[in-house]
């Protein structure tokens, strides 16, 4: 097979379809008889300059393809192949990858890069390939090398240190790599090529470079080189320097200021005379220094008296020139931007970040913004007119509500009128300017509104009108519709005020969903969105026959979908893409009313046809259950309580479809996340169902290929169950509790320092902590011995979470509630263990003084809880 994967590689390129399928059969063959020769024939193949330049191309990307994959649980497998690959055939695929690195042919150099740096990615935290650091540098050092090889080579150590840590080199060899990596950005020495390679490789590199960035004189070196890059005649070699440079914003922002000057001349020169992929770095770095100042004042404000790291005020003393230099770049639009939401170009980034320069110095924006405002809005060009109110949105957040109120009152009518402009781009920007205003400046909840019943009715028609514009328009008009009624939610006499127009919002939005012309853009998803932000923000009390109303159209419309002709996958997506909207707005309805006793009746008498249009939703597809429909059918669940019964048969096999859906692993999620709602509603009903759904749910948590997020729902799910069936949970225990344990034994494993994996521990310490509350509250009136065995455990995994400061306050409570309910349910058998747990009095006087009432509460009760046991027992 060896000697003919020359021919196979090209056959399975062939415009054949037959000739193809046989050779990806034969190489898949291959790959799973003799994985080792399989590896190191393509890496043969990719090194031979006699090969034809095809077959070494996919000799590259299967090779890469062999050792990474985006799936995390197929990466780890193929990463524990190459592991068990002998180190002898390993070390010779490795020769063949770095000698291809001096090739002739480009593609084969660029893809010998990618693969070295995915063996690196697997070896070097393994400390098993210490050389190839060394074997990189030599490359860069002597003289006699071809520049082809140095460009390479640099492309290499960009991927190396892109798929490493940092931690994963010691700092002679990160020092080693700069000295490469920034000699070879030298515009005397190189040509435009391998420059391009060091710019790009210092941009991966920088990570790296923290020591180095510590050192005044090394840091004075980088930035000086990073700058005189910035200014290379290649517009490729100037965009990766200020990708750089964007990069040292975030990460070296407190060593920034000599340098600030400089980079300032820099950025302004770029934004105004550069190409425009050039200019766009060049704004995101003023962007980078926003989010770091953003982030240092919310520092400065949660943490009071601790000194936090140094706040240098750039965007400040940058203000008066750096607010001008973006307004100008608000005047550079494209005529067709609006048509396409992939778009981004000068003036779209000029006005984010003018956005975020306005969140980081508040009111100081204003004076410097408006007279550009007030200059441009009127003018005869449509450009000055959008960008005038591009400006006048992008300042709506971070100024005060006393600044911003006199003059969002003074232009509301002038930007209603504007939605009759002539030109499409303003009303557009218009829309969304109208949106950021409702967004931001309407709470009536907090007793701040620029809308009020002066105005109100002018507002609605202008909008109701306006949604029947161009598509794009629309979206954004959906938009501002939207925050209008979201600012009336629980806002007390005032949530009244929007009731009278309710019945022309809900047809507009109706009709704006129905429209054909529509395709491309995002409108009827807009549009029933904001119809599901409407009737969840309407007061319930005036407009129940409304949402009444409303409920038999929008069941109608599901039911049409059913009945439509599929002749096309592309018909088959469609379809289902309009069912999930539906069942999106049925879920809310539903939701809506049955929140108060008087209006669930409405709900309950149409469940029944409800349900037969979720299943007929179900039955449209074969092998996968459509989210949407299953999130609708939780909230129907939850609404209807112990009738829901009745469905059960007929709905069960579309649960199981859900729970065994690995691939589509957040219908996995919400389909546990309903058996939950399930428990709820029916509770020991749910008993004939039981084997079945704990059979998946265990099936589910020892599987490697589902995603890590299902898992915290399915141990919630346990408590969830065991709640509802009591006593009847014991027959699951023997299965349940071990791997609550297991999981248990994995959070005190979890790594600090990776603020993921952090997020991800607090979540599974809830759900296992939610989980034995539910069994413990379960077997309390029954069967309490049956977890004495496993209180010690639980003891020691609570201790073990009130030690870490790391915790969320949503585990601090459910730490707090499990403390309770084992002292609650296990009485005097806990009595000996409490005693030896001291923690449990420190833990308890930490929340009692906490702010938050309601983990005040739950202390109280476990407090009171513990105290019986002990006075109970003597």
């Amino acid at each position: 097979m060896a000697l003919e994967i020359t021919q196979v590689l090209l056959s399975a390129q062939s415009a054949d379809a037959k000739v193809r399928t046989e050779a990806e059969s034969n190489l898949r063959q291959f790959q799973e008889q003799n994985l080792p020769l399989f590896l190191l024939s393509l890496s043969v193949e990719l090194a031979n300059n006699e090969k034809p330049l095809e077959s070494r191309r996919l000799a590259g990307i299967v090779l890469k393809n062999s050792l990474d994959a985006k799936d995390a649980a197929r990466k780890e497998h193929l990463v524990q192949k190459w592991v068990a690959i002998d180190i002898s055939v390993k070390s010779k695929i490795k020769d063949f990858l770095l000698s291809t690195l001096g090739s002739l042919a480009p593609e084969a150099r660029h893809t010998s890069a990618q693969v070295i740096a995915k063996i690196a990615s697997i070896e070097i935290p393994r400390k098993e390939w210490p050389e190839l650091i060394g074997l990189l540098l030599v490359n860069m050092t002597q003289q006699d090398r071809p520049a082809s090889l140095k460009q390479a080579t640099l492309e290499t150590l960009g991927y190396v240190c892109e798929e490493i840590s940092h931690q994963d080199l010691v700092q002679d060899e990160v020092n080693s790599v700069l000295t490469a990596v920034v000699q070879g950005m030298n515009i005397t020495e190189y040509s435009p090529e391998v420059r391009l390679a060091a710019t790009k490789a210092l941009y991966n590199a920088l990570d790296f470079a923290q020591t180095n960035f510590e050192n005044e004189m090394e840091r004075n070196y980088i930035m000086k080189v990073v700058c005189e890059t910035a200014v290379a005649k290649e517009t490729e070699i100037r965009q990766a320097a200020f990708e750089c440079l964007v990069s040292i914003a975030s990460t070296y922002y407190e060593v920034l200021v000599p340098y600030m000057q400089t980079i300032f001349e820099l950025t302004s020169k770029a934004v105004k005379a550069d190409e425009e992929a050039v200019a766009l770095q060049a704004i995101e770095f003023w962007s980078s220094i926003c989010d770091e100042e953003i982030e240092l004042q919310d520092y400065e404000d949660s943490e009071s008296g601790d000194s936090g790291p140094p706040h240098s005020h750039f965007i400040d003393k940058a203000l008066p020139s750096l607010v001008p230099m973006l307004l100008e770049t608000l005047l550079r639009q494209e005529e067709d931007q609006d048509q396409d939401d992939t778009t981004w170009n000068v003036s779209m980034a000029g006005g984010t970040c003018l956005g975020l320069v306005a969140r980081t110095v508040c009111d100081a924006i204003v004076p410097l913004v408006m007279p550009f405002v007030e200059a441009n809005i009127s003018k005869t060009d449509w450009r000055s007119r959008e960008a005038a109110t591009y400006a006048f949105g992008s300042i709506l957040e971070g100024p005060s509500v006393e600044k911003l109120a006199p003059m969002v009152h003074a232009g509301l009518d002038f930007l209603l009128n504007a939605m009759k402009d002539e030109n499409s781009h303003v009303k557009d920007t218009t829309a969304w300017t109208l949106s950021r205003i409702f967004e931001l400046l309407h709470t009536p909840s907090t007793g701040f509104s620029v809308i009020s019943p002066a105005n109100l009715q002018r507002i609605v028609v202008v909008l109701l009108e306006s949604i029947k514009d161009a598509p794009h328009v629309a979206e954004k008009v959906c938009g501002a519709i939207y925050y209008l009624a979201q600012g009336y939610e629980d806002a007390g006499p005032s949530s009244s005020l929007l009731t009278p127009y309710l019945t022309d919002i809900i047809t507009c939005l109706i009709a704006t969903a129905d429209r054909t012309d529509g395709s491309d853009s995002k409108l009827r998803s807009s549009a029933y969105e904001t119809l599901n932000e409407v009737v969840r923000c309407s007061n319930l009390s005036e407009t129940a026959h409304i949402i009444t109303q409303l409920l038999p159209v929008i069941m109608n419309k599901l039911g049409q979908t059913v009945e439509l002709q599929i002749a096309s996958s592309d018909d088959r997506e469609k379809q289902g893409d309009l069912q999930a909207l539906l069942c999106g707005v049925l879920q809310v309805i539903i939701q809506k009313l049955s929140s108060t006793d008087e209006t669930k009746a409405v709900i309950l008498q149409a469940a029944d046809q409800i349900m037969v249009l979720f299943l007929k939703v179900f039955a449209c597809r074969s092998s996968t259950v459509h989210e949407e429909a299953m999130l609708a059918i939780g909230a129907l669940a939850y609404a209807t309580g112990p009738e829901f019964g009745k469905y059960m048969l007929e709905f069960y096999k579309y649960l199981e479809m859900g729970l065994q859906n690995f691939e589509e692993y957040q219908v996995c999620a919400i389909s546990v996340g309903v058996v939950g709602d399930i428990c709820r509603a029916l509770d020991e009903r749910i008993l004939p169902f039981c084997d079945g759904i704990m059979t998946l749910l265990l099936k589910d948590l020892s599987s490697s290929e589902l995603h890590r997020s299902v898992k915290p729902p399915i141990f919630s799910c346990f408590g969830d169950l065991a709640l509802a069936i009591g006593e009847h949970f014991e027959k699951y225990l023997s299965y349940a509790i071990p791997m609550m344990q297991g999981a248990a034994e994995i959070c005190a494993r979890m790594d600090d320092n990776d603020e993921e994996m952090v997020e991800y521990g607090n979540q599974l310490r809830r759900s296992i902590l939610e989980a034995y509350s539910g069994i413990l509250q379960g077997f309390k009136n029954s069967k309490p011995d049956l977890m004495v065995p496993y209180a010690a455990h639980l003891l020691q995994f609570v201790e073990l979470i009130c030690r870490d400061r790391q915790r969320e306050e949503s585990v601090t409570k459910a730490a707090v509630a499990v403390l309770g309910d084992l002292a609650d349910a296990l009485g005097p058998n806990v009595k000996a263990l409490l005693k030896d747990h001291l923690f449990c009095t420190e833990f308890l006087g930490e929340c009692l003084q906490s702010d938050d009432e309601q983990l005040k509460e739950t202390a109280t009760w476990t407090q009171g809880m513990i105290g019986r046991v002990f006075s109970v027992s003597g």
